[in-house]
């Protein structure tokens, strides 16, 4: 009678680092804006790109991440631009494995208005500077054509000038800025902060 043994040798596993100061870019699954975000709101991307080490891939594309709305500031009617802070915690690979991990924003989609990254990773709403004074130009330049039609005269163009002039000031006042818009579909490219062990 013959014996047979069969020796089970355990599985390899391979383990990497993702070094420090790599960058991961990433897709919005869900839209958030200034106008809305509340701290605490949850918000759900996608990698688009894969991350490897040593002819590795050790993240690849489509895994999820998941992060919250850390701080959320709607841009003000005379001064101050949207802000949108948030922190990323989560990294769920396909095979269901999660990390912890907590990169911060390097780069953003400029969207319609121009938002960027500043400071410590927070996303701000460019200056709307230009766009105020070009607003209140046109009002006073429609102003200043009614007042020279009604009055027949540069002295009505004069008044009607300032009147158009004052009206677009007031519009500029009660206007906010641009919104922080983070929509489905948008990038935004992070760094690690620290190395993270991936199996």
């Amino acid at each position: 009678m013959r014996l047979f043994f069969f020796v089970l040798l355990p599985a390899t596993v391979f383990a990497a680092d993702i070094p420090q100061g790599s960058h991961l870019l990433l897709r919005m699954v869900n839209s958030i804006s200034t106008r809305t975000a509340q701290p605490g709101d949850v918000i759900y991307l996608r990698t688009a790109s894969p991350v490897a080490v040593n002819d590795q891939i050790l993240v690849p594309p489509e895994s999820y991440v998941t992060g919250v709305v850390f701080e959320a500031k709607r841009s003000g009617r005379v001064t101050g631009r949207a802000e949108l802070a948030i922190r990323l915690d989560t990294l769920t690979l396909p095979n269901g494995k999660s990390y912890k991990f907590s990169p911060h924003p390097d780069s953003v989609d400029a969207g319609e208005f121009g938002q960027k990254v500043e400071g410590e990773g927070a996303i701000k709403q460019a200056p709307s500077k230009g766009q105020d004074a070009a607003r209140i130009a046109i009002l006073a330049g429609t102003g200043a054509s009614i007042g020279g039609i009604a009055d027949r005269s540069w002295k009505g163009a004069g008044i009607g000038g300032a009147a158009g002039g004052a009206v677009g000031t007031a519009v500029t006042l009660l206007t906010r800025g641009h919104e922080v818009e983070l929509r489905a579909g948008s990038t935004l490219d992070v760094v690690f902060d620290r190395a993270v062990g991936i199996d």
